[in-house]
């Protein structure tokens, strides 16, 4: 068992989120009860992940997609009502922990998935902020585009689509940003990268891959981010009192 309070400064002391400018509240976004003995953590603070930790009877869910994002709706009416009513009957804290999660130089999701594939040399890109909000690596070896296509289906368990630039046969250096960071693909071209990878794709991301010279995959929102949120608690149940459980509510996009 653990105060809110300590384990809540517990978390910023690792995730430093007042350093980082982000599109939503970081830390405690629903307060239901002082101590916390039983987490449960997922990607995303949906009706299924919050029924997930009443079943497993958590009194404090972590997640890296919580609730009230800048210019949404600020009314508790419907599918927020439902969501927060019952964390609230149920006794159970909502944390929620956006950029810092994803930008983490050990915990994060670019950290973590550029371990998923294996990269090696990782470092983020001395320009972008936040500072990791894209990641370069490379491979031990080059590969083909085929192989590279097939280790991230291997590594996410998700087939990734993949918009191919002349010029490049194999892949050695690899950039990313997960979740919806297709947007970052200018800037991972300035590090002369074989290819980026991020969770989505929009129409814009087709000719901008193709015109800069870079292989673009995604592979997915929820496959690219499963990964910080879980080592995230993992980290905590080693070094505290806290029970952690990860539940992964599949997802396809």
């Amino acid at each position: 068992m653990v105060k809110k309070q300590d384990f809540l400064a517990f978390l910023e002391e690792i995730l430093q989120s007042r350093t980082i400018n982000d599109y939503c509240p970081n830390g405690l976004q629903v307060e239901a009860s002082d101590e916390i003995t039983k987490i449960v953590t997922g990607v995303t603070a949906s009706q299924a992940l919050i029924d997930e930790a009443i079943k497993r009877q958590a009194d404090c869910l972590l997640v890296h997609h919580g609730y009230f994002w800048k210019g949404e709706d600020q009314r508790i009416t419907g599918i927020k009502m439902r969501r927060i009513k019952a964390l609230l009957d149920n006794g159970i804290n909502l944390v929620a922990y956006h950029l810092p999660i994803d930008v983490h130089p050990q915990l994060g999701n670019n950290a973590q998935l550029g371990q998923q594939l294996g990269l090696v040399n990782i470092e983020a890109h001395p320009e972008v902020k936040p500072y990791g909000i894209i990641m370069q690596g490379e491979l031990a070896n080059p590969i083909t585009l085929l192989n590279f296509s097939e280790l991230i289906n291997k590594s996410l368990k998700r087939e990734p689509m993949h918009i191919e630039a002349q010029g490049r046969d194999l892949i050695s250096t690899v950039a990313w940003c997960t979740g919806g960071g297709q947007n970052y693909i200018e800037q991972a071209a300035e590090l002369n990268v074989d290819a980026f990878i991020s969770g989505e794709i929009s129409e814009q991301t087709t000719h901008l891959a193709r015109e800069l010279g870079v292989h673009y995959f995604a592979a997915g929102h929820h496959a690219t981010e499963r990964y910080g949120v879980k080592a995230l608690g993992e980290y905590i149940e080693a070094n505290t009192e806290i029970s952690v459980e990860f539940v992964d509510v599949e997802n396809p996009a």
